[in-house]
């Protein structure tokens, strides 16, 4: 009874259309009132934990970051890179756009942020170049939703927050998974091309490719700095984030000079109400989470999957669909803090690793974000593409599919996330 009252409340209040974070105070005001369990003065106080860690810290600065390279024009280098690279290739600027949002992902940490900045340099290209303005803006959205699996992530430091793990194991354990899923986009759109004549680029020279690269290589290093920090233990994930704005501003300001004070007030600006709404969905959904925890909605949780199977492959199975299912509904980072308290315990008593879940809650999370109700990709996507959602779904679909037998690969074999922290690591 417990349990549907959560779930039939929460869901109640989205599809109402009241935004995530009112929705779930809303919630937590009605269980509290239904159960009696705690007193209401004591919300501000569970507010104020839930955001009192130093690792959420990174966010906002994570967030300012990928800004200042978005507005500094740094997209633009790697998008020319990856041209000069795959171009030559029959479709290759297809495969060109999905690399490019694999590097952009390393700087942005954000799958919107990717399909913005990548699709809309990329979207006119293609279609100036002859390609389907669904095929052109499905494998673009496609390839952004590496944007919070390669690291930096935003919703891996928020899971980090939440079961204490090392968010830099994280991190690590992202990589794989996020180069798997943009390899077999890539696999996908060979597949949906081979039959349709789409042009082909003159191979570029060698000193293009070196030129091209030049130009590119302000941005690949900045997640080579991030990364190698935090693996020589030099800084924080939060410090690295600190890093990564100095360094941004720098090459945006000094490098691209793309930041003026008017640029600079505006990036600032938006970083602040960006790091805001999530600050303020983690702290709800925080205060939330010590409320179900209370009600002992996770040990009912696990009684359910108990029930069904004592395998630990078969009810990792079963959370998967749940996270595919839930995906649909929220966006990836209130999903994550509301997921987690729940079944962070059940998978533990399964003796699955905590970075193991954590990638595969957020990779399976972030699917979601090609499907619609929510569908941000989606329909950013149709935006700059300037087409309609049915036509993009017909062709996005067996994106969709891959990334889903990713997610599925990860749960068999969690050694595709446990491999590179373990050996970098130990």
């Amino acid at each position: 009874m417990m349990m549907f009252l959560f779930v039939a409340s929460l869901f109640l209040f989205l599809l109402m259309g009241i935004p995530i974070a009112f929705g779930i105070m809303l919630t937590i005001a009605f269980l509290i009132e239904i159960t009696g369990i705690t007193s209401f003065a004591m919300i501000p106080t569970y507010f104020y934990a839930g955001l009192n860690n130093f690792s959420l810290m990174a966010i906002p600065f994570f967030i300012l970051a990928g800004d200042l390279m978005n507005e500094g024009d740094l997209s633009r280098g790697l998008i020319e890179f990856c041209r000069k690279l795959l171009g030559h290739i029959k479709a290759g600027l297809g495969y060109a756009a999905v690399l490019a949002c694999m590097l952009f992902a390393c700087v942005s940490g954000a799958a919107v942020a990717t399909v913005s900045a990548i699709g809309g340099i990329m979207l006119p290209l293609l279609r100036e170049e002859g390609y389907d303005p669904a095929d052109s803006t499905a494998v673009v959205c496609a390839g952004s939703i590496t944007g919070p699996i390669i690291p930096p992530s935003i919703p891996f430091v928020v899971f980090g927050s939440i079961s204490g793990a090392s968010v830099t194991r994280i991190f690590m354990g992202g990589v794989v998974p996020g180069i798997i899923g943009g390899a077999l986009v890539m696999v996908t759109w060979y597949l949906m091309t081979r039959n349709k004549d789409y042009p082909v680029s003159p191979k570029a020279s060698l000193k293009e490719r070196l030129i091209a690269s030049k130009k590119a290589l302000p941005s690949i290093m900045m997640p080579v700095i991030m990364m190698g920090g935090m693996l020589f233990g030099i800084f924080t994930p939060t410090e690295a984030g600190v890093i990564a704005v100095v360094y941004a501003y720098i090459i945006a300001r000094f490098v691209n000079k793309k930041m003026s004070l008017k640029t600079l007030r505006k990036v600032l600006i938006g970083s602040a109400k960006s790091s805001a709404v999530i600050m303020f969905i983690v702290a709800a959904t925080n205060a939330l989470g010590i409320l179900i925890t209370v009600l002992q909605v996770p040990q009912i949780v696990a009684e359910v999957l108990m029930s069904i199977s004592n395998n630990p492959l078969i009810i990792m199975l079963i959370i998967d669909v749940l996270i595919l299912i839930l995906g649909l509904f929220m966006d990836v980072v209130p999903a994550v803090t509301l997921v987690a308290p729940i079944f962070l315990p059940i998978v533990q008593r399964l003796g699955v690793d905590p970075v193991v879940f954590g990638v595969t809650l957020v990779f399976g999370l972030v699917i979601g974000l090609l499907t619609p109700p929510v569908g941000s990709c989606l329909y950013i996507g149709c935006s700059i593409g300037k087409i309609d959602l049915l036509s993009l779904l017909k062709r996005v679909w067996p994106m969709v599919i891959a990334y889903i037998i990713v997610l599925f690969l990860m749960t068999i074999f969690p050694g595709i996330i446990t491999f590179l922290p373990d050996i970098l690591m130990g």
